[in-house]
């Protein structure tokens, strides 16, 4: 069974075409499977050896003919460079898709940390005790904030709990900086910040800290926590630990300490330097989609991307509800990765950016209407938004946008030389 299984692959090798020229090195090759079929009496195999042997006469007849022809024939090769390829034909396109920027190349630990997801400011957040929710916080774009209040009976605790993008990893001999912003009903009082494992029933706590919160204006707060373990999904564990005071907390954030370049409020240091090793030429950002929004009231917007990260307001991302399939209905852009950001890390992937940003268009995949874009007499808001932009990237330290880059950190402009107005457009009535 397996010598006539293998006998019949070596005979309809031979017949195909495309493999007599590897027979050619070897014509015995012929003769030897003529011999194998004789002495398996199969008269059919035999056949197809003569048309095997045709085959591989006529090819030794064309490969002769082509041989002799290109011994007479000379040939002159023209070795001159062609048109030069610029260094930004390749690059890299980044949007945040499937947790692309938040809880993923944003290095932030904590999902919804400023508690302000629409129609549920608590979600992604597990309270227990006496926690109440309140929207008179000290950031204009990000007024809620979590009140934790006496639980009412001593053996009780009042408290929150987050686990992050599909759970918080963690490693051993690494650091992870904890802020927060803080204040208390008047004295002191101590919370306890915990990285727990809530896998097994006894909630084993990874890392531990204490840190006392005091006064009854808005203050911020840090500590660093050191996992005693590796473990991928963690949670955040904060405990109110004096109960007769009551304390309020906004904008709770973790990073690990250990991120590209060491930046606080920066991006995941294994992520970038995968970019890096790519040796992009263009770094095209925030992406394309997301730029036009579902409408324009959702769509990318890079003015509110840059500044204190703690006042950049949440924004829809349009890849939330875009498949039936795969829905995400909490999945937002904290801006906390912002153009700013992405500028500073085109620099250090020695790529040249490429900024997009709106012309007026929401997406045409979700919009069939010509009305859901911005009109032709409304545009000037568009092109301020460009100008901006280009004061932002370039301009000098004593320009508004210009200042502003200087007050982040970098007062050398970005040189910015090309940037993208729309992502794909359909239709020449839009123009």
């Amino acid at each position: 069974m397996i010598r006539n299984f293998q006998f019949f692959d070596l005979i309809q090798s031979a017949i195909e075409f495309r493999h007599i020229f590897s027979y050619l090195s070897k014509p015995f090759e012929l003769f030897r499977i003529h011999q194998m079929a004789l002495q398996l009496n199969k008269k059919a195999y035999s056949k197809q050896f003569y048309e095997s042997f045709f085959f591989f006469f006529l090819s030794f007849l064309m490969l002769a003919s082509i041989a002799i022809a290109s011994a007479q024939d000379k040939f002159d090769v023209n070795l001159k460079p062609g048109a030069p390829i610029p260094g930004t034909l390749y690059g890299i396109f980044f949007e945040d898709i499937n947790y692309g920027a938040d809880g993923g190349l944003y290095a932030e630990l904590i999902k919804n940390r400023y508690f302000e997801f629409p129609g549920n400011p608590l979600q992604w957040w597990k309270v227990f005790g006496n926690v109440s929710l309140r929207d008179d916080g000290p950031f204009e774009n990000n007024p809620h904030y979590v009140h934790l209040d006496n639980p009412g009976h001593p053996h009780m605790s009042t408290g929150i709990e987050n686990e992050g993008f599909f759970g918080i990893g963690v490693r051993t001999g690494e650091e992870y900086r904890l802020t927060f912003w803080a204040m208390t009903s008047g004295d002191s009082s101590l919370i306890r910040v915990e990285l727990i494992d809530n896998s097994s029933n006894s909630g084993m706590t990874i890392a531990s800290a204490e840190v006392c919160v005091a006064g009854k204006q808005w203050k911020k707060y840090e500590t660093l926590l050191q996992p005693k373990s590796t473990f991928d999904e963690s949670s955040l564990r904060i405990v109110q630990q004096n109960k007769k005071v009551s304390v309020d907390l906004e904008h709770i954030s973790l990073f690990p300490v250990n991120t590209w370049n060491g930046r606080e409020n920066g991006l995941r240091r294994d992520i970038v330097q995968a970019l890096f090793d790519l040796h992009p030429g263009v770094f095209r950002f925030p992406g394309g989609c997301i730029v036009e929004g579902t409408n324009l009231a959702s769509r990318y917007q890079w003015k509110n991307s840059v500044g204190p990260v703690e006042n950049s307001p949440l924004n829809l991302n349009r890849w939330q509800y875009t498949f039936g399939d795969r829905l995400f209905p909490d999945y937002y852009q904290s801006y906390g990765l912002g153009f700013y950001e992405y500028f500073l890390v085109s620099e250090d992937i020695c790529a040249e950016p490429l900024p997009v940003i709106n012309c007026g268009l929401a997406c045409q995949f979700q919009n069939n209407d010509i009305n859901a874009h911005a009109r032709v007499d409304s545009l000037d808001e568009y092109i301020q938004d460009a100008h901006g932009l280009i004061e932002f990237a370039n301009g000098d330290v004593d320009s508004k946008w210009g200042y502003l880059r200087s007050m982040l950190g970098h007062p050398e402009p970005f040189d910015l030389k090309i940037y993208c107005n729309r992502e794909r457009t359909m239709g020449f009535d839009l123009f």
